[in-house]
């Protein structure tokens, strides 16, 4: 029987495929393209279009067919639900990985007997010279991983007991219903929070008057709070603060190197 390896975004799903392809193995890699840690996902497996909105949103790009794009992942999922190939969920330590590897064994819950997982933890990168900086929190995603050292953890895959399969398919209906703006990932656990406490750490990471935009995102997207929050999100919220009128944009929003932020000492948080 074939295997399909999934992974959360296409950063970790080109590692992959690189990994497979120096074992000799022809498997194949399928991304899930949407960061399910932060937006809406109240209605998001019955009606893809809610995600494609906050997408649209995030990315501030009008050209993007956003709606065509969720559309084909939805088929994706559907195609996978009708397959019989075995199915290997990549997963680290981070609310997206793990929101991934919940919502296949949703999808996948009444064919347990085709579940398998590769579970990755900042551990892992250890000896890895490419491996970020670990972080205080331990958040990991499966992008993180070299291809060379994802190679050595192909023979991790394991079976999902069919218990737990129900157990995390269940999960995955909470956060749902739960339906937080951002999902945090720690101790084995999921709390919500909320955009404006994005915010508050982007001020928190600010100093008063013009500086670089890139420094202050790198600061939030490290920061030990139990989100792996892309550059795409920080941007967005800058985007959001200047058009609230609480600091100001100057250079180029697509090139981190000149963009810079002004901040007024009324909007610092406090010291």
């Amino acid at each position: 029987m074939s295997t399909i390896h999934i992974t959360n975004g296409d950063v970790a799903a080109e590692s992959l495929r690189k990994a497979l392809e120096q074992a000799g193995r022809t498997d194949a890699v399928l991304p899930l393209r949407d960061d399910l840690a932060v937006g809406p996902l109240r209605g998001v497996d019955e009606t893809p279009h809610m995600r494609a909105n906050f997408w649209r949103r995030v990315s501030g790009d009008t050209t993007r067919d956003f709606v065509a794009e969720f559309d084909g992942q939805a088929d994706v999922l559907d195609a996978l639900v009708r397959g019989t190939s075995h199915v290997v969920v990549w997963h680290g330590q981070s609310a997206a990985d793990q929101l991934t590897l919940r919502r296949v064994c949703f999808y996948l819950r009444e064919m347990p007997h085709r579940l398998n997982e590769v579970h990755l933890s900042i551990d892992d990168l250890t000896g890895d010279a490419s491996a970020p900086l670990r972080r205080p929190d331990r958040a990991t995603s499966v992008g993180m991983f070299s291809p060379d050292l994802l190679q050595q953890y192909l023979s991790r895959a394991a079976p999902i007991s069919a218990l737990r399969i129900g157990s995390l398919a269940l999960e995955w209906q909470e956060v749902k219903l739960a339906d937080a703006e951002l999902r945090r990932w720690r101790g084995n656990t999921y709390t919500s929070g909320t955009f404006e406490e994005l915010d508050a750490l982007i001020f928190e990471n600010a100093v008063e008057g013009w500086q670089s935009a890139g420094r202050v995102a790198a600061s939030v997207m490290v920061a030990d709070n139990g989100l792996l929050i892309s550059d795409a999100i920080v941007l967005w919220r800058l985007r959001e603060l200047a058009a609230a009128g609480q600091l100001q944009l100057r250079g180029n929003a697509d090139m981190w190197r000149s963009l810079e932020i002004n901040v007024t000492p009324t909007n610092l948080s406090p010291a």
